[in-house]
């Protein structure tokens, strides 16, 4: 039996999880829930964003399966998620990109995998004020050789573990000629190693407008950490939006999944929600703890419910919804007839 640490969220998480929950037993996985609590719950319940004991529980179990949390905007605590990527070195953020046939969507066949560093950058939290008047303000972004190496490597550990044939590196280095030149020099490097995937590499604002043009064109990609926040989201843009997005933060010593959407406090407690952002970052749990089978039963089932519009949550179909906790239930049916 695995033991894994589960933190609900805040807003539509607790029914969102609730859901995958449902969906992982019915695969016969045996799991032991550790809940925990972060963000507003955490607050509520322990007067911390991140309590000690949920970084605790996260430390001891390894894995970690979140529902979202909230991060106001300029002002309050700041993001939990940040917090825990560098509190445990979660380096990688793993955000697969694919269509699913009932999902509305502009494009059709869409399987990107984005790589995106985790740690360093403009999101490392170096920044103040420059003047008393708080009139200008600075963030610095530091890129390392190896913070650039270690997220080059998984991108093409992946895509030869996966069968995939393609990674390309995004980058700005004809302009941010130090951060970003550094960045595509050490991905070059590390593509010699790797000489059965082939390599690319494409500016970010190019980048941005071959992924609109074309997106079937990509197949793994890995870049910086602010590009790669961007991009990632652009790419679930691509295949229907954040409803379908799962993501993954991971490092040597523990990995936390995810549906990387926001808390939607504003339909709490209704049965509405999408759960399928957390469900597919279930699967890519189970994937993780090695239950491969398990996992493909999950997609294969989630798959068949989406192409369903009897079977789904009124933002892919209003005009005849099902609430969360049915939805899921189809999941659990497609699990067990298959």
């Amino acid at each position: 039996m695995y033991r894994v640490t589960l933190i609900p969220g805040d807003g539509i998480g607790p029914s969102i999880t609730e859901a995958a929950v449902r969906v992982i037993e019915a695969t016969g996985v045996a799991i032991s829930w550790d809940e925990q609590q972060a963000g507003l719950a955490g607050i509520e319940r322990h007067k911390d964003p991140l309590p000690e004991q949920t970084i605790a529980s996260i430390a001891q179990n390894k894995v970690a399966l979140k529902g979202p949390l909230t991060t106001q905007l300029g002002k309050g605590f700041r993001s939990v998620n940040v917090a825990l990527r560098k509190e445990f070195d979660l380096y990688i953020n793993l955000r697969p990109a694919k269509s699913f046939e009932g999902v509305p969507s502009r494009y059709n066949n869409v399987d990107i995998v984005m790589f995106r560093e985790n740690i360093e950058e403009f999101y490392s939290g170096i920044e103040h004020y420059i003047d008393a008047q708080k009139s200008a303000a600075e963030t610095i972004g530091i890129i390392t050789r190896y913070g650039s190496e270690r997220i080059v490597r998984a991108a093409f550990d992946y895509a030869r573990a996966n069968g995939r044939k393609m990674v390309t590196i995004v980058h700005k280095a004809n302009i941010m000629k130090f951060t970003g030149g550094l960045f595509l020099e050490v991905g070059r490097k590390v593509a010699e190693e790797f000489p059965d995937i082939r390599c690319n590499d494409v500016i970010i604002d190019n980048m941005a407008m071959q992924l609109v043009l074309n997106p079937n064109q990509f197949d793994v990609i890995v870049t910086t950490n602010l590009f790669g926040d961007i991009l990632s989201d652009l790419c679930s843009g691509l295949v229907g939006g954040l409803g379908v997005a799962p993501g993954a933060n991971i490092g040597k010593e523990a990995a936390i999944f995810e549906a990387v959407h926001g808390s939607a406090p504003d339909i709490a407690g209704k049965d509405i929600a999408n759960p399928s952002a957390l469900i597919l970052a279930s699967a890519m749990m189970l994937n993780h703890l090695g239950e491969q089978r398990a996992a493909e039963k999950i997609y294969a089932a989630i798959r068949e419910t989406l192409r369903n519009p009897h079977e789904v949550t009124r933002d892919l179909n209003p005009d005849s919804a099902v609430g969360t906790k049915q939805f899921a239930e189809y999941i659990v049916q497609h699990i067990k007839t298959n």
